[in-house]
């Protein structure tokens, strides 16, 4: 059973405060967009598609609870509610995707003469509700994709992966992306070992992928972000395979800061290096890596731990969340619900695809074609 970071039932929403872990698992209560907001910018929730769902239920929780006059009211607040939310943290694109598209989505049936106000209303909360178990229905078959192909590339042996921040269940409604394939390797018994890095200065490797580790009882080894390139030379791994908070056009793609490394060791020593994401993180507004506005975080993340200073006061810090890793580093591809793709190929495979299944339509609900 995979560890429920987020839970919403009786119109409740709680999530696993992440922030305490993996000292203490405690849920804590997200009864308003505000609540969600602060959840979010603290990073007591975490991870692209987790921070959308969050967001967004937040958003939900919030509508059940007021009264509104008109449908036009009811849209205005979804608006300035959604475009709040957007201000969290920016890097990642699936929050600004998700509020894009329920903000056209009210603004439809606003004007849909045929849609009661109470049908709205409806519709919107129904829609937000529905990102969960899409979430991981969607997880599940980009995994199992990441998964095959990795196996083809080594005549279905049991492999070794390096993987690096979180991106399980911790991350994403209850499977993940990266760590879905793990998992899945697992799963089939073809998982030999997994590494997963601390990722400083956060420490999410550390404390949450390694604690999804420990829960599922993988075979697994934590190890410093200096010690990669070492890994690699000294004990061998078979693939690398991390998350994205956006991919664009060309296929760069920004994630936790240390990816862009680890690509660059996985080159020098020919080992292939995967992305794995739903087209959620897809961007097909920007064309390279360049666009990707790079949030940066508080210094005491880096000169201080569990509040005592580790650092020499007056120091100055630069604290970027994400980089961006070229397109033609991705050597093994980018894994989605739709396939794997070769960076090269997004503009022309994963576009298209993406506009013909209107994802822009927040009532739309795909998990990709039948992997089996």
């Amino acid at each position: 059973m995979t560890l429920e970071a987020i839970k919403y039932e009786n119109d409740t929403l709680e999530i696993l405060d992440q922030l305490l872990l993996p000292g203490e698992h405690k849920y804590i209560p997200i009864s308003s967009v505000e609540d969600g907001w602060k959840a979010i910018k603290l990073m007591q929730v975490r991870g692209a598609p987790a921070i959308a769902i969050v967001g967004c239920l937040s958003l939900a929780v919030e509508l059940k609870k007021t009264l509104f006059s008109s449908k036009e009211e009811l849209s205005k607040f979804i608006e300035e509610k959604l475009n709040y939310l957007v201000t969290s943290r920016p890097t990642a694109v699936n929050m600004g995707k998700a509020a894009k598209k329920f903000i056209q989505k009210s603004e439809s049936l606003t004007t849909n003469s045929k849609f009661t106000l109470q049908d709205m209303l409806k519709r919107i909360v129904t829609a937000i509700e529905e990102m969960l178990p899409n979430d991981i229905s969607v997880n599940k078959t980009l995994s199992k994709y990441g998964a095959d192909h990795i196996l083809q590339m080594f005549n279905d042996e049991p492999v070794d992966i390096l993987t690096h921040c979180n991106t399980g269940s911790l991350a994403t409604a209850g499977y993940g992306t990266a760590l879905g394939v793990i998992r899945t390797l697992h799963e089939r018994k073809k998982l030999l070992h997994v590494y997963c890095t601390e990722t400083r200065p956060y420490n999410q490797g550390a404390r949450l992928t390694a604690y999804e580790h420990v829960y599922e009882k993988m075979p697994a080894t934590l190890i410093c972000d200096s010690m990669v390139s070492t890994l690699m030379d000294r004990r061998g791994v078979s693939a690398v395979i991390v998350g994205a908070d956006r991919v664009v056009v060309n296929g760069d793609t920004a994630n936790k800061i240390g990816t862009y490394q680890l690509a660059i060791a996985a080159k020098h020593h020919d080992i292939p290096f995967y992305v794995a994401c739903p087209t959620t993180t897809f961007d097909p507004h920007l064309e390279t890596g360049k666009d990707i506005h790079i949030e940066e975080r508080p210094h005491e993340e880096m000169t201080h731990f569990n509040g005592v200073s580790v650092a020499a006061p007056g120091i100055n810090c630069w604290n970027p969340a994400f980089d961006v890793t070229p397109a033609s580093l991705i050597t093994g591809g980018i894994v989605t619900e739709f396939g794997v793709f070769k960076p090269s190929e997004l503009a022309e495979k994963l576009v298209p695809i993406v506009m013909s299944l209107h994802l822009e339509d927040p009532d739309h609900v795909n998990t990709g074609p039948d992997p089996s």
